[in-house]
């Protein structure tokens, strides 16, 4: 139901306007003096929420007037269109006729995700929504949807509207809750320049995060690109140049070959009480490092040496439910005891002519992967590949020294690579961080666009409560 306003035509002007604005005491901050707080309902003629269609999902169809859920709301308050619900004309002009969208229409989701915000668009229309999502219709164009959307996106508003949630089997906000929200109502040209600057930080902002969120979603990529170029002899080019060798040193071998004690790990049950021995899992094969912050135990410590792992040993997921697991590799620290692994997994020990830290960057490359993939058998929705496809590995492998030489050339260029992920990681993080400053100094009016000359917002009010 609508929010409703008993007896405001018997109201006189001076009563309308003391409704209307918010007191003193329940002001959340001071704003510029030629500014005002006000309840959202005061701007609004109307406040309501969607319906569900008659017959639940099994009203919508595969083409007619879009059904907007919650999820159809993006990010930017604008509305995907893709994969949205439909309902017929008939629908939308008759059961679901109260929920009809216009343009101009502020949306906020009120159950399941709450403070969501969108604006309709005219290009949106014709469009009706579910009862997740309620919308805001201003009384007059001037009052600007995009200042008022801004004003709930705001920390304070996201605030005080989701401390009021009413919390029962899915949070909701109710109408009554978005209606008495205090909303800082700035002149109207005020609302505009807030709105432009806005707009104009959010947008550069915004370029700064594609440019950050390219650098994360490209790391994997440059990191394949890297190994590559390391196995295949391109990084120390210069290097046997400088020594006097060429490609002719590598030697084509397999696996099997240059590695031995190719073991599965034990079966045994391994629980969190920490009464025997820690067994290394799959949980615990990081991405280039050993993760001991989830461990189990066995319930005794009665294993034998060669049954246990060791300092420069490479364990290998041999199984696993997803494919891209499937040979994972990491190489084993040294250790502070002694440790028992699990039967996904399988321990290799490098022989004399190769280094272990080689050895576990090539298994971890896309050059070594793309064959276990094609080794890696499935069933029941299981992924695995065992000792002997393991052992076929082909590989071509540099003197010692040169494998040393790849290694260090990789530590340094990963460790920059590492650094540029954090980074980037470090600037989406302070993006969001920023949009919130800047919406919260926006409506706090300490943007620099604010001209204490110019008519107070309390005559706007006036004019919106006629």
């Amino acid at each position: 139901m609508a929010r409703g306003k008993k007896n405001e035509v018997t109201l006189t002007p001076e009563e309308k306007l003391a409704q209307a604005l918010v007191p003193d005491w329940e002001q959340p901050y001071k704003v510029p003096r030629n500014w005002c707080w006000v309840k959202l309902s005061s701007l609004s003629s109307l406040i309501s929420k969607g319906t569900t269609p008659t017959g639940g999902k099994t009203a919508y169809v595969p083409e007619g007037v879009h059904f907007l859920r919650v999820e159809n709301i993006n990010d930017d308050g604008t509305i995907s269109h893709d994969n949205i619900a439909c309902v017929t004309e008939e629908m939308h002009t008759g059961f679901l006729r109260r929920s009809m969208l216009e343009k101009r229409d502020i949306l906020v989701s009120i159950a399941g995700t709450l403070g969501k915000t969108g604006i309709v668009q005219e290009t949106d229309l014709p469009l009706n929504s579910n009862q997740a999502v309620a919308f805001i219709r201003l009384k007059t164009e001037a009052i600007d949807e995009r200042y008022i959307k801004n004003v709930i996106d705001n920390p304070i508003a996201q605030e005080l509207l989701l401390g009021k949630t009413k919390v029962t089997s899915i949070p909701n906000l109710t109408l009554e809750i978005i209606g008495d929200c205090p909303i800082p109502l700035a002149p109207t040209a005020e609302q505009q320049r807030i709105v432009d600057r806005i707009e104009y930080l959010f947008t550069k902002l915004d370029e700064a995060k594609e440019k950050a969120q390219s650098v994360l979603d490209s790391f994997e990529t440059r990191k394949a690109a890297i190994l590559h170029k390391a196995f295949t002899g391109e990084l120390t080019a210069k290097w046997r140049a400088e020594h006097g060798v060429g490609m002719t040193s590598w030697n084509s071998t397999t696996l099997a070959q240059v590695v031995s004690g190719f073991k599965y790990g034990t079966s045994e049950k391994s629980d969190y009480n920490n009464t025997g021995m820690p067994v290394l899992r799959i949980p615990n094969v990081g991405d280039g490092y050993v993760d001991f912050s989830d461990m189990k135990y066995l319930n005794h410590s009665d294993v034998d040496e060669e049954s246990q792992i060791h300092e420069g040993d490479i364990l290998i997921i041999r199984s696993n439910g997803s494919r891209d697991l499937v040979g994972k590799s990491v190489l084993v620290p040294k250790l502070d005891r002694p440790h028992a692994y699990a039967s996904f997994l399988i321990r290799i020990k490098p022989s004399d002519i190769v280094k272990a830290e080689y050895l576990t960057l090539y298994l971890n490359s896309t050059d070594a992967r793309s064959q276990m993939f094609r080794k890696a058998k499935s069933s029941a929705g299981i992924n695995n590949i065992n000792s002997k496809e393991l052992g076929a590995i082909f590989m071509t492998l540099p003197s010692v020294l040169e494998q040393n030489e790849i290694v260090r050339i990789l530590d340094s260029l990963f460790a920059k690579e590492q650094q540029s992920k954090e980074a980037a990681e470090v600037v989406l993080e302070k993006i969001d961080l920023l949009k919130k400053s800047i919406l919260a100094r926006a409506f706090r009016g300490e943007l620099g666009t604010n001209d204490p000359t110019e008519e107070s917002a309390l005559e706007l009010l006036k004019q919106v409560l006629q």
